[in-house]
């Protein structure tokens, strides 16, 4: 279960009078706070490995909520953004959600609305997070296959049996299990399928992969 004491909730937000209720109501529901009252402070001071979300006003001054979002979509950014503004309309909404942003909520929001949002978003960054870290385990995992292990297991994901594999490579079928058996182990799956993902999930399932 997601503690959300491990997650930091930024706010960014040009009225510090709002900076200053949001911050204590979401202190008051147990999470670990930071405001900002320009999006350029959040992107100098804000620590992205930190997991949690951020609640992201749109009208301030120079560079504007959508345009912060934009800029953390282009960063490649994982973390979940909520907009709570007195200035959205639908379209605007719909640009938001499109890219990324977990809700899209009309000031003043009713506390157990942005309560639950929040938790909502700080539950994705963990999952999301936990997601990441897999894949870069399994793509060191795979980095550690030859290429001739490399070459059975993607025929193995083709659907391939061993001796069609064997066939294919002009090698013995004793030499196709050493080298699937191998794959295997390095990979951490059992299955033809799951070696499929898993090459899939690191890149690797066609010849352009490495």
């Amino acid at each position: 279960m997601t503690d959300i004491k491990e997650a930091l909730v930024r706010i960014v937000d040009d009225d510090a009078e709002q900076l200053k209720s949001l911050a204590f109501l979401l202190r008051m529901g147990g999470f670990e706070v930071m405001t900002y009252q320009s999006a350029q402070a959040f992107l100098e001071m804000d620590d992205p490995r930190k997991p949690g979300c951020l609640l992201l006003d749109h009208r301030m001054p120079g560079m504007t909520g959508m345009e912060l979002q934009a800029e953390l979509v282009e960063r490649g950014s994982l973390l979940p953004v909520i907009f709570l503004s007195a200035h959205g309309d639908i379209p605007m909404a719909m640009q938001a959600v499109h890219r990324g942003a977990m809700d899209f909520l009309v000031k003043p929001a009713a506390p157990d609305v942005l309560i639950a949002a929040v938790e909502k978003a700080v539950k994705k960054s963990f999952e999301d997070l936990a997601a990441d870290a897999g894949q870069a385990d399994l793509a060191e995992k795979a980095a550690a296959l030859t290429d001739r292990e490399l070459e059975v297991a993607r025929l193995v994901a083709q659907g391939l049996l061993n001796k069609q594999i064997g066939d294919k490579l002009g090698i013995s079928l004793p030499t196709v299990k050493l080298h699937r058996g191998n794959a295997a182990k390095k990979l951490g799956v059992r299955s033809a399928v799951a070696m499929a993902k898993a090459l899939e999930a690191a890149g690797l399932l066609s010849d352009g992969g490495r």
